[in-house]
Parts: structure tokens; C-alpha cells; sequence
């Protein structure tokens, strides 16, 4: 209790300045540094430091697995699950490969950071009708190229529960599409910092596993049934490395 009681006094005295400076900081480098040309520099690694902040401010720590399976200059789209606010932090953070978000269009309404996601690239998914569905789609593939990978979140949103949910179809399409390699990625414990439905945070560990590269054959997927299947065969693979606590 006393524990707590301190942590408490520590966030708000000192955590949430620095951060929400860190944060007008973050999208105010990244605004800048993309209109003068330097979107492949700027979109990426002010959020980096931004992210590792987070972590280290709260005192999480964190544990990266299967990064060797990655390489440079190299385009993926990674597909990983969503437990937390904190996920943000843990991949951007720490994956080490320049990255661009496929995020929800509400988050663009964020002062601040919503221009600076729109300036780094980062693309807002409409689910309000196909027709906006299939535009975000055509986006993101405009953006997959030079190396830069796409991060998707295939449930849709935050679990309520820690446990993981459905994949839907949309990030294995794209990576078919623009036959690029689709990486899985094991995410615990931001479930533990930051549940979904609360905004009080808990140092704890947090880990990343990342999985090797799937590249999928195009011919094989001839309809929707066969590329749910593969949902599902990529979402055993994440399923493969979680906590006990979280399957």
C-alpha cells in the first residue's frame, strides 16, 4: 500500500509533466522535421524516444525476443496483439525498424498529436463504410515502400479481458497485395500497466517477442475463407507466445 501510495505521488508530481513535455516536444519535431523533407528521419525516430520515455519514466521494464529476425531496408507489415495504450510505447519503442501506425480515425483528433501523426504518414482507418475502408487500404499500400513497415493491430481494439481476440482479414490482405512479409508479434504484460478500461498504470514488465517473417503465397489465397485461415494460423503463432495468464 505504502508502495502504491508513493508511485502515485511519483506519476503526477513528476511522470506526467515530463511526459506530456516529451509529448508537445515529440509531435512538434515531428511536424517540423516532415514539412521541411525529412518525413523518413522525422517519422520515426522522435516517437522512438518518445515511446522509450514512457517506458523508462514509469518504470517498466522491458524484454525484446527475435529481433535478429529482422532485417534492414526491408518493408513488413507486423501484426501484433493489442492489450494496452502501452503497446504503442512497447513497439514503437523498441522494434527498431522505421514503422508507420494504421490507428483509428478518432485518434487524429488529438491536439497535437493527431498533425503529427498526419505529417509522419501514419494512416487513420474509416471503418464507417467499405467505400472509407477500402481508401485506407489503398494508403497504406501507398505507404509501404523504402523500406518503411506498417504496424496493425488485427483485433480492431484494446481487449477488455487480457486475453486475445479475433484477427480480421485486412492487414493479410495488404501484405499479400504488396507481397511483402507478414511478422507476428507477442505482446505481454501492458495489459498489466494499463488496462483498457482504466487510466491508472502499474510498473511491470513488459515484453516484445517477435516472430519470423510468414510470406505468403499469393495463389493459394483464391477466397475470404482461405485468408481467414491464414488469420487464424498467423494468430495461433502470437497465441504461441503469451503468458499463461493471457491465453
Amino acid at each position: 500500500m505504502i508502495l502504491r501510495i508513493l508511485y502515485f505521488l511519483y506519476f503526477w508530481l513528476l511522470v506526467a509533466p515530463l511526459f506530456l513535455v516529451a509529448t508537445i516536444l515529440t509531435a512538434l519535431t515531428t511536424i517540423v522535421g516532415c514539412m521541411l523533407g525529412g518525413e523518413r528521419i522525422f517519422s520515426f525516430y522522435p516517437g522512438m524516444l518518445w515511446s522509450k520515455i514512457a517506458c523508462y519514466l514509469t518504470l517498466c521494464p522491458v524484454r525484446i525476443k527475435g529481433k535478429e529476425h529482422l532485417k534492414k531496408n526491408q518493408s513488413y507489415v507486423f501484426v501484433s496483439n493489442h492489450q494496452s495504450a502501452y503497446d504503442i510505447f512497447l513497439i514503437y519503442g523498441f522494434i527498431g525498424v522505421p514503422i508507420k501506425w494504421m490507428m483509428k480515425k478518432g485518434l487524429g483528433k488529438i491536439p497535437l498529436v493527431g498533425a503529427a501523426c498526419r505529417a509522419a504518414g501514419f494512416i487513420f482507418v474509416d471503418n464507417s463504410s467499405s467505400v472509407s475502408a477500402r481508401r485506407s487500404i489503398a494508403e497504406a499500400k501507398s505507404k509501404l515502400k523504402n523500406g518503411a513497415s506498417l504496424v496493425v493491430f488485427p483485433e480492431g481494439s484494446r481487449t477488455h479481458t487480457g486475453k486475445m481476440g479475433r484477427f480480421r482479414k485486412g492487414a493479410f490482405q495488404l501484405a499479400i497485395d504488396q507481397h511483402l512479409p507478414l511478422v507476428p508479434i507477442t505482446l505481454n504484460g501492458p495489459y498489466k500497466v494499463m488496462a483498457s478500461n482504466s487510466f491508472r498504470i502499474f510498473p511491470h514488465l513488459m515484453e516484445m517477442v517477435i516472430h519470423p517473417p510468414v510470406v505468403a503465397d499469393a495463389a493459394k489465397f483464391t477466397d475470404l475463407k482461405d485468408l481467414q485461415q491464414f488469420a487464424n494460423e498467423v494468430r495461433t503463432v502470437v497465441a504461441s507466445a503469451l503468458w499463461e495468464e493471457f491465453i
